[in-house]
């Protein structure tokens, strides 16, 4: 496979959990309205559900991965996703579409492990940050067009063909995946599946101070991008009265992250991992400290907001892509275990975090800006323990 063609099927398949997620923001509340949703806050549970699905999954994808191959785990975790899609168009209850959310979230599990197992299975160092980044840009820019995507979708039908689309794109995928992409694993370097090397694996995976450091601080600011997205259609339409131009205003705030994954594709390679990070995580901590002072004053007009929200944005797409690279380089001997570990741990750290501040909402902006700065101080706080407190230190490993 010519590597323009892997880095695209790479980002397509990790390109199958955000749209999945933020197809839906639209719809939430069509979904409140058919079935009898009351209370507004309860229907972050479409998200978190998905996410919570995602986040368990990852534990087993991993060790799988190791042991049997990265192909027949990726393609039935995609089966997973086709199945659970149908569910979701029929599903006759609130109860029965979040169980359908779960297990969507269960099958993309699989195609953000293997992604990021497969890009380890070839590339390291730099090199592997550059890939990384690349795939990530198309990645990150799926959440800027997904709402619009989903809007889309419901100006032509009822919210439950938003699931009909999906299921459509993950079996192109599927399809993809399973004609093109190879196996990366080779069958001498799998590990036998068995408790004991699971758990080892793991061991060797949390003792690593690099990996569970940026481990950490992935799920602390991830954290702060889900309450982001929980809240985002009750902020634009409930404080600044959108209506149906949230979509809109929801992509223009994050473009700047598809912006940050194009720059640190281009940039990585010369300046580092640890310097483009630590210089993008200062600057979310200063940004995150604007909001919360013009939030606390009640000075928190839209413009200055869709401005602050693209810049906390842009700082994130810059953090992720190498908190992720960082983390994974010391593993690349149980890369699959490594990345199902490090994704367990930043999507259920991101998700408790995300719940809290989203269910704070009251209307105001108060709680969301309070949560996000709250976040980077700790993630700050995290990564200068990892480092021991040398920030900005070049990382100097040979591709």
């Amino acid at each position: 496979m010519a590597f323009t063609e892997f880095v695209v099927v790479i980002a397509a398949i990790m390109a199958l959990n955000p749209l999945a997620m933020d197809m839906m923001l639209p719809a939430l509340p069509n979904i409140a309205s058919t079935f009898d949703i009351a209370v507004a806050n309860r229907l972050q549970m479409v998200l978190s559900a998905f996410l919570i699905g995602f986040g368990l999954g990852q534990f087993i994808i991993g060790p799988l991965s190791d042991s049997f191959g990265r192909r027949p785990v990726l393609l039935g975790g995609m089966v997973v996703y086709a199945i659970a899609s149908v569910l979701a168009v029929a599903a006759p209850s609130f109860e029965t579409l979040l169980l359908a959310r779960a297990l969507e979230g269960l099958g993309t599990s699989a195609t953000r492990v293997i992604a990021t197992s497969v890009v380890r299975d070839c590339y390291a160092g730099r090199r592997m940050a550059s890939v990384v980044s690349l795939a990530m840009m198309v990645f990150i820019a799926v959440p800027v067009i997904a709402p619009s995507f989903g809007q889309a979708v419901m100006l032509m039908t009822h919210w439950r063909g938003i699931f009909v689309v999906l299921m459509a794109y993950g079996l192109v995928a599927l399809c993809w995946s399973w004609l093109r992409l190879p196996e990366t694993l080779p069958v001498p370097e799998r590990k036998a599946f068995s408790i004991s090397e699971v758990v080892d694996a793991y061991r060797q995976t949390v003792t690593n101070r690099q990996t569970l450091g940026y481990a950490l601080a992935a799920g602390g600011i991830q954290g702060a991008l889900f309450a982001y997205v929980f809240s985002a259609q009750q902020v634009f339409t409930g404080v600044y009265k959108l209506g149906h131009y949230f979509p809109l205003a929801f992509a223009a705030a994050a473009s700047g992250v598809a912006v940050a994954g194009f720059l640190n594709a281009r940039l990585v390679g010369r300046i580092g991992m640890r310097v483009m990070s630590h210089s993008a995580l200062i600057g979310f901590l200063s940004v995150a400290a604007i909001m919360f002072v013009t939030a606390k004053l009640g000075a928190l007009p839209l413009p200055l907001f869709m401005i602050l929200s693209a810049l906390l944005m842009f700082a994130f797409g810059l953090m992720i892509a190498n908190f992720t690279a960082l983390a994974m380089e010391p593993q690349g001997h149980i890369a699959g275990t490594a990345s199902s570990l490090y994704g367990t741990i930043t999507t259920l750290l991101g998700i408790s975090i995300g719940v809290v501040i989203g269910q704070d909402y009251d209307g105001t902006l108060l709680p969301f800006a309070t949560g996000f700065l709250l976040c980077t101080l700790a993630t700050l706080a995290v990564v200068a323990i990892t480092e021991k407190g040398r920030l900005f230190k070049p990382h100097h490993q040979a591709v």
